[in-house]
């Protein structure tokens, strides 16, 4: 396989809690997540990834995955486990349970380029830490919160043994590479917006997401 398409799904349907500043921008509807899961279905060279750990995560998406015989892997704020509108300990297990995977999302949503000590140690090692005692193996797979990085991020990373950092910065991937870019479902998706994504970027924009990649892993 050439490259794949990897897509991140944040929230689906109703919000049950209020939603941060921007939020709402890759908040997509039931009709919209259907849309895609079809699209996907039988695509080796897509993956869906999720992030935040959202309710929808196991309460929509989970049996709409299952349905289509799908896999994705699902990466969770471990300091927002249980509360209002998100998984919880039994959610994780659920989507586990169901041949799903669980990867770290960091504690609390924080910019990872603006870690203090006691900030880093919970996203980079306690979130860890929970998440593995929760799937019983550790979890060693990471989707970097906003695709904020920078090269003391990516190095931070590789010593502390992550084995795959997601981005969001769009654009295909190798399979095996160690950073991944994603493309994050907008709220105004349509069939025309998921055949462009699915299609690959036009030499132009691959050129330009190329570009902005360098400049973050270097600065």
């Amino acid at each position: 396989m050439r490259a794949v398409t990897n897509l991140t799904v944040h929230g689906i349907g109703r919000t049950t809690r209020e939603l941060d500043p921007g939020e709402g921008d890759t908040w997509v509807s039931l009709a919209q997540f259907e849309q895609v899961v079809d699209a996907v279905a039988g695509r080796p060279d897509v993956r869906l990834t999720f992030d935040d750990g959202n309710l929808s995560d196991v309460e929509i998406a989970l049996p709409r995955l299952v349905e289509r015989g799908l896999k994705a892997e699902f990466f969770v704020l471990a300091g927002l486990l249980g509360e209002p509108g998100r998984l919880d300990s039994d959610g994780v297990r659920e989507l586990l349970g169901a041949g799903m995977r669980i990867g770290s999302h960091g504690w609390a949503h924080r910019d990872w380029r603006t870690l203090g000590t006691r900030e880093a140690a919970e996203e980079l090692s306690a979130a860890h830490h929970l998440l593995g005692q929760l799937v019983g193996e550790p979890v060693s797979r990471v989707a970097i919160p906003f695709g904020s990085y920078d090269r003391l991020v990516l190095n931070r990373l590789r010593r502390m043994g992550v084995t795959r950092a997601y981005t969001s910065d769009g654009g295909r991937a190798r399979p095996g590479s160690w950073l991944q870019p994603r493309t994050s479902l907008r709220h105004d998706l349509d069939r025309g917006w998921i055949a462009r994504v699915l299609g690959g970027p036009s030499l132009p924009r691959r050129a330009a997401k190329l570009a902005t990649r360098l400049y973050k892993r270097m600065r």
